[in-house]
């Protein structure tokens, strides 16, 4: 059996930065066993997975997909990246002749529309969650490895991502962020109640300096087998939430510093979704086979 395989660099321009995620349009589902070795095998934060919905349709004429996302380690319920890699792969790779493609997931139906440069991501806005003020050791071993002895201003645990996010007080700016040395191992040592699968470390921007970005944010998740995750879709549906808050904004530029480093434009809608902006870029296109 010969599968079809594309690794695009998403929320990036540029080659060999943003977030690798390898896709696999298939014409069959395979087990999930095979999926999770083929996952494992690419060693990306996530490989994406597409099916078609309707036999009759082809990758090209299609509008609707299965997709399902897998880590090194197992399957998860939302990634941002492959999504936005897998539309790209779609549009560019198979010319789909559709303006938008959906895919349906384990978080719903995802929307993907291609525009000018990029692609546009109809995506789940996921609250913060309260702010951990009841309970302010609740996290603290975790907040320790993670920030060491810098302010903290906000602790929030987004509970339908299980993702906890640490807002450094706002004296901190980026290069504070981006010098962090964050042990991936420690982090999952010290937390293994199960509450948390992703750790979120956020700061203010500085949107009166070109490109004005609102927030910069780094995504842990050893948890899921990813020590740090470049540039993290999902986690910008919380912390899309929280900074449009926070700003009163709706609409944001976020900057996401880790070594690949990766922009995504939001837009917090009134219906409780949040539009993912960015765009994507081809890497490699090759065949595994089994």
């Amino acid at each position: 059996m010969e599968i079809p395989v594309f690794v695009l660099d998403a929320f990036t321009n540029l080659l060999f930065k943003g977030n690798p995620a390898a896709i696999c349009p298939l014409m069959h589902e395979l087990s999930d066993d095979l999926y999770q070795k083929i996952a494992t095998e690419m060693n990306l934060s996530e490989t994406a997975f597409i099916t078609r919905t309707n036999p009759s349709d082809s990758f090209s004429t299609g509008s609707r997909f299965r997709l399902r996302w897998f880590t090194p380690t197992n399957e998860v319920n939302l990634c941002g990246h492959a999504t936005l890699a897998s539309g790209a792969m779609l549009f560019e790779h198979q010319n789909n002749v559709n303006p938008t493609v959906v895919f349906e997931t384990l978080s719903g139906d995802l929307a993907v529309t291609k525009k000018g440069d990029g692609y546009v991501m109809d995506f789940p806005l996921n609250p913060p969650g309260q702010e951990v003020q009841y309970d302010p050791n609740a996290f603290r071993d975790i907040i320790k490895v993670a920030v060491g002895n810098h302010p903290v201003q906000d602790v929030c645990l987004s509970p339908t991502t299980k993702k906890l996010m640490i807002r450094l007080a706002d004296s901190c700016d980026r290069s504070v962020l981006t010098s962090l040395k964050v042990d991936a191992a420690a982090l999952q040592s010290t937390e293994k109640s199960g509450r948390v699968k992703g750790l979120i470390i956020t700061a203010k921007g500085s949107p009166d300096c070109q490109p004005g970005y609102d927030f910069y944010s780094r995504f842990f998740a050893p948890w899921n087998g990813i020590d740090e995750d470049p540039v993290t879709g999902s986690a910008h549906t919380v912390l899309g939430s929280y900074w449009s808050e926070k700003l009163g904004k709706k609409k944001m530029l976020a900057y996401q510093c880790s070594s690949r480093g990766g922009e995504l434009e939001l837009e917090v809608r009134d219906d409780g979704r949040i539009n993912i902006s960015g765009q994507a870029v081809s890497v490699l296109q090759g065949t595994i086979t089994i």
